[in-house]
């Protein structure tokens, strides 16, 4: 998927504009690029189109990832674009939904590295055709 594509997804399912969409994906994927090891961040940038795989880069830390419950990654969105948290969460989902569809069968395992509170922000992307069901 290229990077037009990407944002226009986001932007539609988000309910905003091209340029806030591209803000809200950059935070969400910053957000994730932290909460990832470095290896699976990197792994994960450089499945995505190139002007994304920025914000991907791996923790300061190195491969540590930082542990954090879906509430604080919410959160950290929220803050990064200046919205309240419950708004940043509809635009993680867009982000999610679109990651899924540019990643194809490498997003499922991309969330099986999440914990089980992840899935109000991911069961959207998870809808039908997935091949991960969480319970």
């Amino acid at each position: 998927m290229n990077y037009d594509t990407f944002v226009d997804q986001v932007a539609r399912r988000a309910g905003t504009t091209p340029e806030r969409a591209v803000d809200l994906t950059r935070a969400t994927l910053t957000t994730l690029g932290e909460r990832l090891t470095g290896g699976e961040a990197l792994d994960l940038a450089l499945q995505l189109p190139a002007p994304l795989q920025q914000s991907m880069r791996a923790t300061p830390d190195g491969e540590a990832a930082q542990l954090f419950d879906a509430d604080e990654f919410a959160a950290r969105v929220a803050f990064r674009i200046g919205v309240e948290t419950s708004a940043a969460r509809g635009g993680v989902r867009a982000v999610f939904t679109a990651l899924r569809e540019a990643l194809a069968g490498e997003f499922d395992t991309l969330m099986v590295q999440l914990p089980r509170d992840y899935r109000d922000m991911v069961e959207p992307a998870l809808a039908p055709g997935a091949t991960l069901r969480r319970r």
